[in-house]
């Protein structure tokens, strides 16, 4: 009972909740009984009803609408019902669903603060309102001022030229309108045809490939692959008997397999939304189609990037086992990693996507990620900055986020340069090329001398602001050269790109300076603050303990070895992180936090990668972080084989089982109030299905047929073996998360059993004037995430307030 009920209730009323309180009758027990009202004495207030949003936060709400559930008092008198908005009755929006719950999907929300409230016509209860804060469908959020230039995409995709940038296809007919390049939304129909899949080239099956890929011109639909599963479906002229069946999980008959696609554009993002459909009757979020069984999978894309343009999703709608399955399929292109690196944007766009399903299909029951590579990035990041967004992943190829995987990418283009300098080829000079790539290795950390290639080659260049040609290394010997023609990261043209001499002003084109309300801005310059640091680092430190290196071989690598400056260009000094930028990083969430990852089940499929970059130890990695912040790892559960990335279409398929019977137990034994809440890892933990565990395939098991579940011969494998990284050979911890290192000052002693002359260790002193690394201290400003932050207005965030409720009247 809250004070302004107290106020309306008889003062006996009053007096006895006095008493109440003071311990009487065992501290407010229901069974607690009140003394009779004095004769003539008042009558009792009714209760009050609540209102309750039911897809996202009431003050988190976009595109105008959204799903509201009435909870009325046991005693009230539901045809008395009436709901306002504003002042104007929407009570025609309310009616019963199937459980008795009285639920609604209220429109006409305008932009900024909406008063909605609920009385009864006949005072059977008393009234409530909810303040509901709309924000434009095409966003932001909480995400802060939306990065410009952004070139929308087009029907068919367009080139460019010297100074207007190319378009890329959209998957619609119809063009982007304003400046957050907003599509109208189509839908069209798919069934699944009685030709069975494919097992071998050429005998006739079909192949679960992509069922409409975009256009070849405007305002004309692509024609579906022959191969494919899904064909278009036309109520007037296909006839059911061409139409398969699937039962989805919960109906005990099958239906016909039709799926309707949605696409269109939430966040500037182009999404899809693919879901079993009967197309003879509508749809009702507040009582849905019963095929759809209220789970969402939600698909993120690989690689990395930051391009300026408009894309459709690289993620394939027809995902099989989850539709047929009555699962919904959802991707949206700024969840691809390729084409978004603000993952507090990318996150704010998984809450839109989200709220959008809820309000246009109905209540979600779990939402399952899946991706490799960048897509476990942002499965990673969603999950460390708002916990409970996505209620499981499943992460392959896995990296816990793209801001410390950037220092194993920036650590590896000072070394493998470095490789190629005179002061290196001096030391290692009369070497056979197999101890030199030994020595690399040694410093590396990894399996050879090619993993820090990789890097180089892949990804060295995706800080760099302007336009640049790749400096790639050209042989396994570590031989560099330039490569390709120039480009930029924006995806622009290149007169309209940053350059420090002749275009200072031009669009910067790395993931920071696409996300400047996160990062803010260097002093007295345009460019976002930085987090990569090496002051402090000594590479090779471990190499030179084990004798695979010798003492001058570290000291000249130390000397030598040099940073990168703000444009990402190397420099002879080491690179030091914007103080701003520190604290941001982490209270952010974007570097992830083993804290919040402990907090939903995770499956974690790792195929092995060494002479790439997908490195085994990155999985561990994250286990470490979730031991380190939360006691234990319970919630994940890590499935090695190799070689190569791609898992077999058995264990994808036992992942995705073992997931939705996670969380559908989950559901079970701790349910959510609200569709964003988070779990503890105890719950999580307690819901674990008992066929879901840690298990490895050996190197040699090509078939992946045999698991293994004694972890000692899983690290023994040669084929699985867990390495390293360059941070870690410098005696950084395996969690990888400290972005700058706490110094202390040299001491002879730490590079024992090696044993460097008083010459070395003043060469040294002379690199590390104020001290090196003390790793056992955490990093500077390394915190947890301090919840969920709105940047848009304070770069670097505030934290959000509670969540608005409803009030009486």
């Amino acid at each position: 009972m809250t004070s302004r009920q107290s106020r309306t209730v008889a003062p006996w009323i009053a007096a006895a909740f006095v008493l109440l309180a003071a311990g009487c009758g065992g501290g407010g027990s229901s069974s607690a009984f009140l003394p009779l009202p004095p004769a003539g004495g008042g009558t009792t207030a009714p209760a009050a009803a609540s209102l309750k949003v039911l897809s996202t936060r009431a003050d988190m709400v976009s595109g105008g609408s959204a799903l509201v559930e009435v909870v009325l008092p046991p005693s009230a008198n539901r045809s008395s019902l009436k709901v306002s908005l504003g002042g104007t009755d929407v009570s025609g929006a309310f009616k019963p669903n199937g459980q008795g719950r009285i639920l609604g999907l209220v429109s006409g929300l305008a932009i900024g603060t909406n008063k909605l409230t609920v009385a009864a016509t006949d005072s059977s209860f008393a009234a409530a309102a909810l303040v509901v804060t709309n924000h434009p469908a095409q966003g932001p959020v909480f995400s802060g001022v939306q990065s410009l230039p952004y070139v929308c995409a087009t029907p068919a995709a367009t080139p460019g030229d010297a100074t207007t940038p190319a378009t890329n296809a959209s998957g619609l007919a119809g063009s982007a309108t304003g400046a957050q390049c907003a599509i109208a939304t189509q839908r069209r129909l798919f069934y699944r045809t009685l030709t069975p899949v494919s097992v071998a080239a050429g005998d006739g099956g079909c192949s679960f490939v992509l069922p409409d890929p975009s256009p070849p011109a405007p305002g004309t639909p692509a024609a579906t692959p022959a191969n494919s599963c899904f064909q278009p479906y036309e109520a007037a002229s296909t006839p059911l008997v061409k139409v398969a069946k699937t039962r989805p999980d919960g109906l005990a008959e099958s239906v016909p397999y039709i799926v309707q696609i949605e696409r269109g554009t939430i966040n500037r993002g182009i999404y899809d939304i693919a879901v079993l459909i009967d197309p003879t009757r509508a749809w009702n979020p507040a009582d849905p189609q019963p095929q759809w069984s209220g789970k969402v999978v939600y698909s993120f894309g690989a690689s990395t990037g930051q391009p300026r343009l408009q894309f459709r999703s690289s993620q394939n709608w027809a995902d099989d086992a989850a539709l047929s399955r009555g699962m919904m399929v959802v991707a949206n292109g700024l969840t691809d990693s390729a084409y978004n690196a603000n993952h507090v944007q990318h996150t704010e766009t998984v809450m839109m996507m989200k709220e959008h399903i809820v309000d246009t299909y109905g209540e979600i029951k779990y939402t399952m990620g899946n991706g490799c590579s960048g897509g476990s990035i942002m499965q990673n990041t969603t999950a460390s900055i708002y916990p409970g967004l996505l209620d499981g992943i499943q992460v392959q190829c896995d990296y816990s986020d793209t801001t410390t995987t950037a220092t194993e990418v920036e650590d590896c283009v000072l070394l493998v340069n470095y490789y190629a300098s005179p002061a290196w080829k001096a030391l290692v000079a009369g070497m056979s090329p197999a101890q030199v790539n030994a020595r690399k290795a040694a410093i590396n950390g990894h399996q050879d001398q090619l993993g820090c290639h990789s890097w180089n080659n892949a990804f060295g260049p995706f800080f760099k602001p302007g336009n640049y040609v790749i400096q790639a290394v050209i042989d396994a010997d570590g031989n560099m050269a330039p490569f390709g023609a120039p480009r930029n990261n924006c995806g622009l043209p290149a007169a309209l790109v940053y350059d420090a001499k002749t275009n200072p002003a031009g669009v910067r084109c790395t993931d920071v300076d696409a996300a400047i309300p996160v990062w803010g801005t260097a002093p007295d310059t345009r460019r976002a603050n930085l987090t990569y640091d090496n002051t402090g680092i000594q590479y090779g430190l471990k190499a030179l303990r084990s004798a695979a290196i010798t003492p001058e071989e570290f000291v000249v690598l130390n000397e030598k070895i040099g940073g990168l400056d703000a444009d990402n260009e190397r420099s002879p000094a080491r690179s030091v992180a914007d103080a701003a930028a520190l604290p941001i990083a982490y209270r952010s969430g974007n570097v992830g936090s083993g804290l919040n990852f402990s907090k939903l089940p995770i499956i974690d499929a790792r195929g092995r990668d060494e002479t790439g970059i997908h490195h085994t130890w990155r999985s561990f990695s994250q286990r470490d972080r979730i031991d380190a912040d939360a006691g234990g790892h319970g919630n994940q559960v890590i499935w090695r084989f190799g070689p190569g990335l791609a898992a077999s279409a058995s264990m994808t398929l036992d992942s995705f089982l073992g997931m939705d019977a996670w969380l559908s137990a989950l559901n079970t034994s701790a349910p959510k109030a609200f569709v964003n809440d988070a779990r503890t890892q105890q719950q999580v933990v307690a819901a674990r299905p008992r066929s879901v565990f840690d298990i490895c395939y050996l190197s040699s098991d090509a078939t992946q047929t045999t698991k293994v579940t004694d972890p000692a011969a899983c690290d023994a494998d040669p084929g699985l073996v867990l390495r390293a990284s360059p941070r870690q050979v410098a005696g950084g911890a395996r969690t990888e998360n400290v972005l700058k290192c706490q110094l202390k000052p040299i001491a002879a002693a730490d590079y024992a059993p090696s044993t460097l002359s008083d010459a070395q260790l003043g060469r040294l002193r002379a690199v590390f004037p104020d001290g090196v690394c003390a790793f056992g201290k955490p990093g500077v400003g390394q915190q947890q995430p301090a919840g969920l932050l709105d940047y848009s207005a304070v770069t670097g965030g505030v934290v959000l307030p509670a969540a608005p409720v409803s009030s009486p009247l």
